[in-house]
């Protein structure tokens, strides 16, 4: 097979290469979801596209081991921490302040600094996957492998309202084709789940090392969802 070949392939079991595609071009985002693959189909996960692999990667019956349609783990973990709240003033939550704790960052002993990054990593974390290693919201970017659509539970990255660069993450439940519902901290100050506009998302991630969702409808809507909250 030759690189654009197994770039076609890949794409077709919804990872996403980027705006590129299949450009015959084997660079980070292809050895990326390459790995991903290999993991998912039991194969030594070393990036590169062997024998094994291609044949794999060229199996009509796509032999990938992907992951049954319920609640992911770190999102089953999100999930009772709905209705967190910062504390008020110069008051700290412990539960937040935990939160950066175990995304990685003890240091950080107050909930005034922005928080839906370190939620995110301190449920990845909970759950037994490596977060991004940073509290910059759009380092997850680059974390784990893309999916050319919103999946239950994917980690999805957005631009923040008339910011150039700032950004917020948070856990996908719920899409439409003018929304997305993100389960996440820091909105409103609180955990919650919130409708965004779809248009200011740049990214929707997967865990490297966890097969691929199965493909499934998402809700449409999302009862008691909010809009319209601060990011910041």
């Amino acid at each position: 097979m030759t690189v654009a070949e197994i770039q076609r392939a890949l794409l077709a079991r919804g990872y996403d290469l980027g705006p590129a595609g299949a450009d015959g071009d084997a660079g980070p985002r292809t050895i990326a979801s390459v790995t991903a693959f290999q993991r998912s189909a039991g194969l030594v996960p070393d990036g590169i596209a062997g024998a094994l692999t291609q044949k794999g990667l060229g199996s009509a019956d796509l032999t990938e081991r992907r992951a049954e349609p319920e609640q992911p783990a770190w999102l089953a973990l999100a999930a009772p921490e709905i209705g967190t709240h910062e504390g008020v003033g110069k008051a700290n939550k412990p539960i937040v302040v935990q939160y950066f704790a175990d995304a990685g960052f003890s240091g950080v002993k107050d909930d005034a600094t922005a928080w839906c990054a370190g939620f995110v990593g301190a449920m990845l974390d909970r759950a037994g996957r490596k977060p991004s290693g940073s509290l910059a919201t759009r380092s997850y970017e680059g974390w784990g492998v893309g999916l050319k659509e919103p999946a239950l539970g994917c980690i999805a990255t957005k631009k923040r309202a008339g910011s150039a660069w700032q950004g917020h993450v948070g856990f996908v439940v719920g899409a439409n084709a003018s929304t997305i519902y993100l389960l996440g901290g820091n909105q409103g100050d609180q955990v919650s789940v919130t409708g965004f506009p779809r248009k200011e998302f740049t990214s929707f991630r997967w865990p490297a090392d966890v097969p691929l969702p199965v493909a499934t409808k998402l809700p449409t809507t999302i009862a008691g969802a909010k809009s319209g909250v601060s990011e910041a």
